[in-house]
């Protein structure tokens, strides 16, 4: 048995995994991770990425270059050129990043899932009773990062972006382990919500949540990261228009993004829990477009 096949195992039994990347100081450790991933040592940063290799699937074939200054850089590497176009059916919304396809359905008065069996509340989520009020019985989906994933996400369709809200607090692990033992563990965690109108004019938003390690959230037509440290009014009015595919902004490291959508959308036929998908592919269709 290899180290990488043996680190594996262990990480899979699910009392050490939650112990591991929950039972610790999580605010502490992902602050430290922000600064050490940022050191540009030649030393440091090949070690880093090898320990990461050691624990992940890391693939860096893709990569728009070969060198990088740190492991921050190569966490938020861009891809080289054509390689995640988005579906140009004007119907599609395309899934914004990389991830797999957690839990997805209809959002039931106000209710949606984050594993089945396990509800929480879309005003516990999004924080604005308004905003719950044009998603009440809409869609939802749900896409997961890893770590070794690509980290950028882009406009999943033509849109307009309205306003985007960063709401504080904690940083628990959101695999799936962690989520069948937390309850509400996305209304718990950091997130912003961003709220967009599409072309056609319904309303579509997304909900980036940050995890351990990751608490920071880089938004281009802000030229802001958001995170923890972030102080003052935390609601920033937007009146920017965006075309689908083009890139919106990076995760520091990996992280979940909830995708909320019109109850008239159906969900594409490459959608099921567990699938992996591509930044552009197809996720969701609007029968009326």
């Amino acid at each position: 048995m290899t180290v990488k096949s043996l680190i594996s195992s262990l990480t899979q039994q699910e009392d050490l995994n939650f112990l591991l990347t929950n039972r610790i100081p999580r605010a502490a450790l992902t602050r430290f991770m922000g600064w050490f991933s940022k050191i540009e040592n030649p030393l440091v940063r090949d070690f880093s990425i090898q320990c990461w290799r050691l624990f992940s699937d890391l693939d860096l074939s893709e990569a728009k270059k070969t060198h990088f200054k740190s492991l921050h850089d190569c966490f938020t590497r861009e891809l080289r050129p054509g390689l995640r176009p988005a579906d140009p059916d004007p119907a599609i919304v395309a899934s914004p990043s990389d991830g797999i396809i957690g839990a997805f359905g209809t959002i039931r008065d106000g209710e949606l899932y984050q594993i089945k069996g396990a509800p929480y509340s879309l005003i516990d989520l999004v924080g604005d009773r308004a905003l719950v009020e044009t998603h009440r019985n809409g869609r939802f989906l749900t896409l997961r990062l890893t770590s070794s994933m690509y980290h950028r996400f882009h406009a999943p369709h033509d849109c307009h972006i309205e306003q985007v809200t960063l709401i504080h607090g904690d940083t628990w692990n959101v695999n799936p382990i962690a989520l069948k033992r937390i309850e509400r563990l996305f209304c718990k965690n950091e997130r912003a919500v961003i709220r967009t109108r599409l072309a056609t004019g319904e309303a579509l938003t997304m909900v980036p949540v940050a995890a351990i390690l990751v608490a920071s959230i880089r938004l281009h037509f802000l030229d802001l990261v958001l995170n923890a440290e972030t102080r003052g009014p935390l609601a920033f009015p937007c009146d920017v228009n965006v075309q689908k595919g083009c890139e919106l902004g990076w995760f520091e490291h990996g992280s979940t993004i909830i995708m909320l959508a019109p109850a008239q959308f159906e969900f594409c036929d490459n959608v099921s829990e567990g699938a992996r998908i591509r930044a552009g592919q197809s996720l969701l269709r609007n029968p009326s477009a």
